[in-house]
Order: structure tokens, then sequence, then C-alpha cells
């Protein structure tokens, strides 16, 4: 499902307009997306939890020469899903 299927089912189970339905949405991961690159974590109870976290440095191998390289810490979001997600996908 992409965002355009997304604002369909969800304008087809409410009684909002398309383009109502997609400036929620965009404002909605507008401020998650802000939330956690800030450092805080975004929690929804039932779905899950986004936040920031750091991958640790490793070594890394070029694929095209087979040398050996150096990967530098990165910082990442994450998601990690809640209980009833999981058990949803589960079953």
């Amino acid at each position: 499902m992409n965002k355009a299927e997304l604002v369909t089912a969800i304008a087809s189970k409410t009684k909002m307009t398309k383009s109502q339905i997609e400036n929620y949405l965009d404002v909605t991961l507008n401020i998650i997306q802000k939330t956690v690159s800030s450092g805080e974590e975004v929690k929804i109870v039932g779905f899950g939890s986004f936040c920031k976290t750091v991958r640790k440095a490793k070594t890394g191998r070029n694929p095209k020469t087979g040398q050996t390289i150096k990967v530098p810490n990165t910082t990442v979001p994450r998601f990690k899903p809640g209980k009833e997600f999981k058990d949803l996908v589960k079953n």
C-alpha cells in the first residue's frame, strides 16, 4: 500500500475528503519525523514506537575491490512494533 492508497482507504472509512486526510497524514508524519530527529521517542499505544538509535562503527568491505574499510557510527530512525501489532501480524 502506498500513500495514495492509504489516503483513499482512510477517506472511505471517514466522512472526510482525500485532501483533508492527506493534509492530516502529512502533518502527522512531519511531527513524528521532527520529534524523532530531535532525540525524543514517539509511542503510539497498540501500534509501536519510533526512536532514534546509533549504529555502531564496523568494518566493511568494498565489493568491487575487496578492500577493507571502516564504516563510522551513524544515527538512524527505528520503529519497534507494539504487542498488538506483532500479534496481529503473527496470526
